[in-house]
């Protein structure tokens, strides 16, 4: 039973070896100088406005769950659409069940304001 383990030790163990060697090479190979131009930072050629550790708007973060939820409604929808000749009725009403909700999701973002960019 130890030699099934055996092979997965070996695999981590050089993963690691070859992580370690590599992060080492390039660690050491790399040229060391820090200049004033390097370290600023950048916006669009111009010299910052303002700091750059300022927070982000909610509504950042509010359309990146809305992109999420809908990017994942479009992975379960690629596989039904592929094997709808071999599903039957139940697996079609379970999917259109599926978009309806998403749906109504989708319409009461959009009613509440979610969507809207001021």
């Amino acid at each position: 039973m130890i030699n099934e383990y055996l092979l997965i030790i070996n695999a981590i163990v050089f993963a690691l070896m070859l992580a370690i060697i590599l992060f080492s090479i390039s660690f050491f190979s790399i040229l060391k100088s820090y200049d004033i131009e390097k370290v600023s930072p950048y916006e669009c050629g111009f010299d910052p406005f303002q700091d750059t550790r300022n927070r982000f708007d909610v509504r950042f973060y509010l359309v990146a769950i809305l992109f999420i939820i809908f990017d994942l409604e479009i992975v379960y929808l690629f596989p039904w659409a592929v094997s709808l000749a071999q599903i039957d009725l139940y697996g079609f009403l379970v999917m259109i069940l599926f978009l309806f909700l998403l749906t109504i999701g989708f319409f009461y973002e959009w009613f509440n304001g979610a969507l809207d960019w001021e």
